[in-house]
């Protein structure tokens, strides 16, 4: 057995993003308060800048320069970096003062200070003289520093103040060490942040972590090829049956080979009646199904079918005839040989010239169960084909239907909604047109159960076999997907299972 080297990335990249965020922004970063210094300079050298205004101004009186560059500007931002609000109660101090945070200059006394940039939502009466905003000095350690006390300030989420201190150098030379907070917050912290002008190190390293997660995957997938989907099973598989379907079952079989490169298919879609005759043989026909519209019948007791979806039909006229809508009992007469002429449904004084399939055709069938009833006349069966005058003809396919509709003034016939092209005018019947919703429903009367058919003893195909798997693809797997591209409904989708039985 390999190694599932795959499921290891895949579940060790998932658990160090999981694991990164819960400790950025529901542990840790739950609640915090983040500073950062955005400006420390001398004076001296602000007075050197063409902005510096009346700075310069500060060069004259007693000690001159050399007082200046004892001097220096301390811009620091506070800010609520956390996923939750700052209430003034979070800030934890050693004494229950209103104090909630010290801002500490190592080395320097603050002479100066000024609260500045308030961010939307944060009062200035944070800051009056009530609170407990202040400045101060202290020595520890035989090292002096200055202090800024900071009011327990409420910060939303995103919220922040600046705080603009001047300072002195009282000790050493050279730089000074860096500002900092003081202070703590319940259940977070207080921690110096960066500037969101560029992406943190260790959000660079998380990433570069990932995309290195991701390429190893990649590179496995294509060194490892994808093992076969479950439906599969290698072999060759002859189609037939009828033409209305031809175009969706060879799509449905296009799509099966892609991802099961062991199967191989031919077709040779006839008519459903055909169809079952190559399987209803003396001899059996293996590794062969038939695909029609409605079940089999009497005429087929041997074979054994599968329903798998139920299609839309439509009814077609000759586009010159400017018919949009018929109802059922005008189809009726029209294909019972009642109505002769369209004048008499309102259009032109053209006769009616009915184009049918021939007998034992499924679509044939679908038309007479749903929309006559079983109940019209018995025709003298003719073929379309060569004949100068027309009344009532025979086709023998889907796409002799097309043409001969297309290409005769006054011809009405039917075939499934989907193969319905250019030449051709599908009316609406009692008001709705032939679409996936109208037949689910139930409020559109004009559709056929399309079924699988074998003729495998006792009832069952190899388990394993091609037919098999293939009928299964159509019934449960993806061939539900193709099967709703050609506008038909999928058994399994239907809301009552019973609705797919003729």
């Amino acid at each position: 057995m390999n190694f599932p080297i795959e499921i290891v990335l895949s579940v060790l990249g998932i658990a160090v993003a999981t694991a990164t965020f819960l400790l950025q922004f529901v542990l840790v970063g739950r609640k915090r308060v983040g500073y950062r210094v955005q400006m420390d300079t001398p004076v001296t050298g602000e007075t050197e800048s063409v902005l510096a205004g009346a700075l310069h101004n500060l060069t004259t009186g007693a000690g001159g320069n050399e007082q200046l560059a004892r001097l220096s500007l301390v811009l620091v931002r506070i800010e609520n970096a956390g996923s939750l609000r700052i209430g003034d109660d979070d800030y934890v101090t050693r004494t229950n003062s209103e104090v909630g945070l010290h801002l500490v200059f190592p080395e320097r006394k603050v002479i100066g200070l000024a609260v500045n940039e308030l961010s939307n939502g944060v009062q200035r009466d944070n800051f009056d003289a009530d609170s407990a905003l202040a400045q101060r000095d202290e020595v520890v350690r035989a090292q002096p520093r200055g202090i800024i006390d900071l009011p327990k300030v409420p910060l939303e989420r995103g919220q922040h103040y600046k705080i603009l201190a001047v300072l002195r150098r009282e000790t050493g030379s050279g730089e000074p060490e860096a500002p900092f907070v003081e202070g703590s917050i319940k259940g977070g912290s207080v921690a110096v942040t960066e500037s969101n002008s560029g992406p943190s190190k260790k959000m660079l390293a998380l990433c570069g972590f990932l995309v290195a997660v991701v390429v190893v995957q990649l590179v496995l997938s294509i060194v490892r090829p994808d093992p076969k989907p479950s439906y599969c099973a290698d072999g060759n598989l002859t189609l037939v049956g009828s033409t209305a379907m031809e175009k969706m079952v060879r799509e449905a079989a296009k799509n099966y080979e892609t991802h099961c490169s062991g199967a191989g298919f031919t077709f040779d879609f006839v008519g459903t009646s055909d169809g079952l005759r190559v399987l209803d043989k003396p001899e059996p026909a293996p590794d062969t199904v038939a695909i029609g519209e409605g079940p089999k019948r009497d005429t087929f007791p041997d074979l054994f079918e599968t329903p798998f979806a139920v299609a839309p039909f439509a009814v077609v006229t000759h586009p010159g005839l400017g018919i949009a809508d018929l109802s059922t009992a005008q189809i009726q007469r029209l294909f019972r040989g009642e109505i002769d002429n369209w004048r008499m449904l309102g259009g032109p004084d053209l006769p009616v010239v009915v184009v049918d399939r021939q007998h034992g055709s499924g679509s044939r069938y679908a038309l007479e169960a749903r929309l006559l009833d079983w109940q019209r006349p018995l025709y003298q069966p003719e073929f379309c084909a060569g004949r100068s005058r027309l009344v009532h003809c025979e086709v023998g396919s889907t796409g002799e239907m097309a043409e001969v509709v297309a290409a005769t003034p006054g011809a009405v016939g039917y075939l499934e909604a989907t193969t319905v092209g250019e030449g051709l005018r599908a009316v609406t019947i009692d008001g709705q047109p032939a679409t996936e919703t109208h037949v689910a429903d139930r409020s559109y009367p004009f559709y056929s159960v399309e079924f699988a058919f074998h003729d495998y003893p006792g009832g069952d195909m190899p388990a394993g076999s091609l037919a098999a798997k293939f009928v299964d693809y159509l019934v449960y797997g993806d061939g539900r997907l193709v099967v709703a591209e050609f506008g038909g409904i999928a058994c399994l989708e239907l809301a009552r299972r019973s609705e797919c039985e003729p």
